[in-house]
C-alpha cells in the first residue's frame, strides 16, 4: 500500500497509475451502499488535516484499473456553513480529486439537485450517480436519465447499488471522464458560474434551476406516491402521538437489550472465568512469579474481561437496533418531535440526534456534534451528551432497578418493569439535557439559536446485513476497542491500590475510608464513591469495584446471581435511598476517560473539557445531597 502525502489529505493507493475519485451526497441518498458494494468495504479512516472530519477511503479495480474511493461527509450544500461542508468543497477542489461522482436519490431527486450544480460549479469533472432507481420503480417515480444527463451537460448513470445494477456503468463513465473522453457542457458550466457574486441570490438561482430541470425529467405513476410516508409522519411527528411512540420506541429498545444481552453477558463472564482459570493454571506450571501473575491475571486481565463481558452483548444489541432505526428513516423524527425543546433551550435541534448517540457511546455522541454548525451550540452539545447515559452505565442502572425497584420477578414481567423504569431514568436524563442546554445558553454560551433545514427522508426498508455489518465494525468494536484502552492500565492501577498496604490497610480501604464522610452527605459510602472514582476510565467496572470494596478482596470480584449481590448491598447499609442516589449518580457524574480525550480533541480546549467534567459532577453531587437531605427531612429512612 503506497500512501501519496499532499498538503490536503494522505491518499492510500496501490499502485502510481490508481485513481482518485471523491464521492459526494446529500445525508440518507445510499452513497455508503455506493462505496461499500464499489470498495467490498475495504476502507480505512483518516483526518482532514486541521480538522476533526474523518473521511473513508477504499479500494476498488475495474478493467485492470485501480481506484481509490474518498467517501466524503453527507452535506445538503458546499457553502462551508460546518466543517463537513468545508472538508467536501476542499477535497473536491484538491489536486487529490480525479473525478467526482456525486450520489442522488431517485425518489427525491429535486433536493439533490442543488447540490449537483453546486459542485458543477467548481469542478468540470463530474459524474451523477442516480440511485436508489428500486426505490423509485415502487412508488412509481420515472426518471428520464438521458434528458438529465443532456440539461446537466454531464454523464448520468442510474444505479441500486443493494441490487449490485447499474454500478459497471458508472466506473466506466467516471474512467471517461478523468481520462477527458467525455466533457463537461461548457454552456452550463459558464450558466452556473454566473451565479457567484451573492451568496443568498446563488443558493435561491439553483434551487429554481434544480426545481425547473426536475420538473422537466421526473414522472409520477400516481399523485400519492408518497402516500404512506404522508400517513406515517402523521402519526409519528405530530404533537399528540409523536412523544408518546417515542418514548414507546426507547422503551422497547432497552427492553430487547436488558432480555437479549442477560444470557451473552452471562455466557462470556464464565467463558472467561474458566479462562482465567487455565491462565493461573500455566503460569503456575511456568513457575511464573505470584506477584507478576496477580498484576497480569488478577489485575489487567480480570477488568479487561469484566468490561467485555458486561460491555459487548449490550453494545452488539443496541447498536443493530438504533441503526435500523437510522435507515429506516426514524431517527430525524426524533429530531423533528424534539427540535421545538432545543430550540427553547437556545440550542440546535440538531443535538437531538447527536443526543441519541449518546445512549450508545458518549464519545460517539460527542463526535457526532459536528453536524451542528454553530460553534457555541456545538458546544452545548458536547457539554450536554454526558447526560444520557451510555452503554458502560446500563449495567448498572439495570441491576439497581432490578433489585431494589422492579421487584425479583423473573420472566416477561420482570423485564417489562426494569425497561419501564429505565425509560423513566433516560427520560430524567433527556429533560436535564434540555434544562442544562437553557441555563448554558444564556451564561457562558450566550447567543440566538440558528435555523437549520431538518430533511425528513422517505421511509425505507432497512438492509439489514449492511446494518449488521456496520454497527458491528463501525460502533460496537471501534467503542470496546477503545473502552479496553483505557481498562488495561486501569487494571493495574486497581490491583495496585488493592494488594499494597499502609499499615493494616490497603491503599484502596484508607482512600475509602477517608471519603467515606462526603460519600455520606451525598446518600452513598465510600467503597460507593471509591468505585465510581475508579470506573473513570470505564463505567463497566464500576459494579466489580464495588463488591471487590464490600468484600475486602484484592481482586476484581463478581457474583453469579442478582440475588446474592443484592444482599451483600443490603448487608453493607443500602436501603431504597442509597439505590437512588446511586441510579442519580450515575446518570450525574463525570464522563468515562474516553469521552473526556474525545472532548478534547473535538474542542481542542482543556477549558471545555473541564466544564464538561465539572457541570454534570457538580449536578451529581448536589442532586444526590438534596435527595438525601429530603428523605432525612421528611423522616423517609
Amino acid at each position: 500500500m503506497m500512501e501519496e502525502t499532499t498538503d490536503t489529505f494522505v491518499i492510500q493507493k496501490k499502485n502510481e497509475s490508481d485513481r482518485t475519485i471523491a464521492l459526494a451526497g446529500n445525508p440518507n441518498v445510499g452513497k455508503s451502499s455506493i462505496f461499500n458494494e464499489l470498495t467490498g468495504m475495504r476502507q480505512h479512516t483518516g483526518n482532514w488535516p486541521g480538522k476533526t472530519v474523518d473521511l473513508a477511503q477504499g479500494y476498488a479495480q475495474h478493467k485492470n484499473q485501480g481506484y481509490v474511493l474518498v467517501d466524503l461527509p453527507g452535506t445538503y450544500s458546499l457553502m462551508a456553513h460546518s466543517q463537513e461542508e468545508e472538508v467536501a468543497r476542499d477535497f473536491i477542489q484538491s489536486k487529490d480529486s480525479e473525478a467526482t461522482i456525486v450520489v442522488c436519490d431517485a425518489t427525491s431527486l429535486e433536493r439533490n439537485l442543488n447540490l449537483v450544480l453546486q459542485i458543477m460549479q467548481i469542478t468540470p469533472k463530474v459524474v451523477v450517480c442516480v440511485n436508489l432507481l428500486d426505490e423509485a420503480k415502487k412508488k412509481k417515480i420515472s426518471i428520464d436519465l438521458l434528458k438529465l444527463q443532456e440539461l446537466l451537460g454531464v454523464p448520468v448513470v442510474g444505479t441500486s447499488a443493494v441490487k449490485k445494477q447499474g454500478l459497471d456503468e458508472l466506473m466506466e463513465k467516471t474512467e471517461q471522464v478523468i481520462t477527458g473522453d467525455i466533457q463537461a457542457n461548457p454552456y452550463m458550466r459558464d450558466a452556473l458560474n454566473q451565479l457567484h457574486d451573492d451568496s443568498e441570490t446563488e443558493i435561491l438561482a439553483l434551487l429554481d434551476r434544480a426545481s425547473v430541470i426536475a420538473n422537466d425529467v421526473i414522472s409520477y405513476g400516481k399523485k400519492d406516491f408518497d402516500k404512506k410516508d404522508r400517513v406515517l409522519d402523521k402519526i409519528l411527528t405530530q404533537k399528540s402521538t409523536g412523544i408518546p411512540i417515542m418514548i414507546l420506541l426507547l422503551m422497547l429498545v432497552f427492553w430487547f437489550t436488558i432480555v437479549g444481552a442477560d444470557g451473552p453477558s452471562d455466557f462470556l463472564a464464565d467463558t472467561f472465568n474458566q479462562f482465567g482459570n487455565w491462565l493461573t493454571k500455566m503460569a503456575n506450571q511456568m513457575n511464573v512469579p505470584n506477584m507478576l501473575q496477580s498484576v497480569l491475571i488478577d489485575g489487567i486481565y480480570k477488568v479487561l474481561s469484566t468490561v467485555v463481558a458486561v460491555m459487548l452483548p449490550p453494545m452488539a444489541i443496541f447498536f443493530p437496533i438504533f441503526t435500523l432505526l437510522e435507515d429506516f428513516g426514524y431517527l430525524p423524527r426524533v429530531a423533528f418531535n424534539l427540535d421545538k425543546y432545543f430550540q427553547k433551550a437556545g440550542a440546535c435541534g440538531k443535538q437531538a440526534l447527536t443526543m441519541c448517540m449518546g445512549f450508545g457511546c458518549n464519545a460517539a455522541g460527542v463526535v457526532g456534534a459536528r453536524i451542528i454548525d454553530s460553534p457555541r451550540e456545538r458546544l452545548i452539545a458536547i457539554v450536554t451528551n454526558n447526560f444520557v447515559p451510555c452503554n458502560g452505565r446500563f449495567p448498572i442502572l439495570i441491576a439497581v432497578i432490578t433489585m431494589f425497584f422492579a421487584g425479583t420477578s423473573t420472566g416477561l414481567l420482570g423485564s417489562v418493569k426494569s425497561a419501564a423504569f429505565l425509560t423513566g431514568v433516560i427520560l430524567l436524563g433527556v429533560a436535564t439535557t434540555i434544562w442544562v442546554s437553557t441555563l448554558l445558553s444564556k451564561t457562558i454560551l450566550k447567543g440566538l439559536p440558528s435555523s437549520f433545514t431538518l430533511e425528513l427522508p422517505p421511509y425505507r426498508k432497512p438492509q439489514i446485513g449492511q446494518v449488521i455489518v456496520r454497527s458491528i465494525f463501525d460502533r460496537t468494536l471501534f467503542v470496546l476497542w477503545r473502552a479496553i484502552i483505557v481498562a488495561a492500565p486501569a487494571g493495574l492501577v486497581i490491583w495496585v491500590l488493592a494488594n499494597i498496604h499502609i499499615g493494616d490497610q490497603s491503599i484502596l480501604q484508607s482512600i475509602t475510608a477517608f471519603i467515606d464522610p462526603f460519600a455520606h452527605l451525598m446518600g452513598l459510602d465510600g467503597t460507593i464513591l471509591m468505585a465510581f472514582i475508579l470506573g473513570l476510565p470505564a463505567n463497566e467496572i464500576v459494579i466489580p469495584i464495588m463488591i471487590m470494596g464490600y468484600m475486602a478482596t484484592s481482586t476484581i470480584t463478581d457474583f453469579n446471581s442478582l440475588n446474592e449481590f443484592h444482599q451483600l448491598l443490603v448487608n453493607n447499609g443500602w436501603t431504597w435511598l442509597t439505590a437512588t442516589n446511586v441510579l442519580l449518580f450515575t446518570l450525574y457524574h463525570w464522563p468515562c476517560s474516553t469521552t473526556l480525550i474525545t472532548i478534547y480533541k473535538e474542542t481542542k480546549s482543556k477549558k471545555w473539557t473541564f466544564v464538561s467534567f465539572i457541570v454534570p459532577t457538580a449536578i451529581g453531587i448536589g442532586i444526590t445531597m438534596l435527595t438525601t437531605l429530603i428523605a432525612h427531612l421528611f423522616h423517609l429512612v
